[in-house]
């Protein structure tokens, strides 16, 4: 489709607001992405007109709901070219589906003195959950460095690799640097030893065109909330081989065939990993988004945002009190800054008065800000419907926070 970010910009109803009577400039992408109105609307029709629990009923509106959902599930094979349907498992989201392979996973093949690798670069959602099971299992957790340019050292893989690695967790994209990670050449040295990876594509899916197939990855997953899709949904894709091995990450509902008090008999995949209630409804809406992201077409988004990226980029560094943290090869439209002698918190709340949304902190990646030695940055991260205007704005506004803070 041809681009046209006006007409973008009217799908997507909070965007069309002020705040302290100002237009909001909304720049917090990677924390969560505003949602088209196809997808409040498929929201919206969900619990007006086919509200029902799926898969149970023998009833309509049970029967449209179920029939939505696994439309869902075959859609999201397809958009990430998996095998079939059965490598499509769906969770509350990118955390979610980390701590269920953790834990199945772990379960089944993980033991004492056995070693997991993940990067410095990672979110704490794929850290806390190896770090569980380390300690859990009495198992070994080790750690690819990154270098100063905000990358992880691939050459550094090899050595931490022994006869005792059992898995790869690594992420696509780094939510707080942008970095987009060579994850194909990780991929292949680590099945060059017969170690399954994990990826969290978390920040990538909304900017990146992911083929499962062709990456080779084990286990893929992202949150929908990332990509114009409700919060609270998430996905995993893993090799059927795997889901078939690994034991269920939680009991009830779903994820049963036959119960007795002696003895379970567990459905058969994709349902052995999706207990209880599912969100029916997010999973539908997700649908939607997917739909209306590859309506849009990932070549326009990358152009798009690539033209952000740079621009902003270059307008940051124009000023001298201004260092871009994480300067890697290849990012997506984030960028972490610090402003000299300034405190994050405080030229976000600044921001925040001019109407533009940003993100301070450590982003949940405390270890990358100890590596630069910082309490924290200010990240602007970009979607397809910012503006040119918007990075005007920005700048703006950021000179009046240096005058208000020297």
């Amino acid at each position: 489709m041809e681009f046209d970010i006006k007409a973008i910009r009217k799908d997507f109803p909070a965007l069309n607001q002020n705040v302290y009577n100002k237009p909001l400039v909304y720049l917090d992408n990677a924390a969560t992405t505003q949602k088209p109105q196809c997808v409040i609307d498929a929201i919206t029709n969900y619990y007006s007109k086919q509200n029902s629990n799926i898969h149970r009923g023998t009833h309509y509106l049970s029967q449209q709901s179920t029939y939505a959902y696994e439309e869902t599930r075959k859609n999201v094979a397809l958009f990430l070219n998996a095998d079939n349907e059965k490598e499509i498992i769906f969770t509350k989201g990118c955390t979610d589906s980390i701590n269920l392979v953790a834990s199945s996973f772990g379960k089944k093949f993980i033991k004492k003195g056995d070693e997991i690798i993940i990067s410095a670069l990672e979110h704490h959602s794929n850290i806390v959950p190896w770090q569980i099971l380390r300690d859990d299992k009495n198992a070994v957790l080790k750690v690819i460095p990154i270098t100063n340019n905000g990358e992880i050292d691939i050459y550094k893989l090899n050595d931490l690799i022994t006869p005792a690695t059992k898995i790869i967790a690594i992420n696509h994209v780094s939510n707080s640097l942008g970095t987009i990670n060579d994850i194909k050449k990780i991929i292949k040295i680590a099945h060059s030893y017969n170690i399954p990876v994990l990826i969290d594509g978390a920040q990538a899916i909304p900017h990146i065109p992911v083929n499962v197939k062709e990456l080779d990855c084990d286990f893929y997953c992202f949150s929908g909330h990332k990509i114009y899709a409700p919060m609270g949904v998430g996905v995993l894709y893993a090799k059927e081989k795997w889901l078939e091995e690994m034991p269920p990450y939680q009991g009830g509902g779903e994820m049963i065939k036959n119960v007795t008090f002696d003895k379970t008999i567990y459905n058969e995949l994709p349902f052995k990993f999706e207990a209880g209630t599912p969100n029916a409804g997010g999973v539908i809406a997700l649908n939607e988004a997917l739909k209306y992201v590859l309506n849009i077409g990932y070549d326009n988004i990358a152009k798009q945002e690539n033209i952000l990226l740079k621009t902003a980029t270059e307008k940051l560094l124009q000023h001298d009190d201004i260092k871009i943290i994480g300067t890697p090869s290849l990012k997506t439209s984030i960028i972490s800054f610090v402003i000299n002698k300034m405190h994050h918190y405080d030229v976000g709340v600044i921001l925040d008065h001019y109407g533009i949304a940003v993100r301070t902190g450590h982003h949940c990646t405390q270890p990358v800000m100890d590596y630069y030695n910082l309490p924290g940055t200010v990240r602007i991260s970009f979607a397809f419907y910012n503006t040119l205007e918007e990075i005007d704005i920005l700048m703006f506004a950021i000179d009046k926070v240096k005058q208000m803070l020297s």
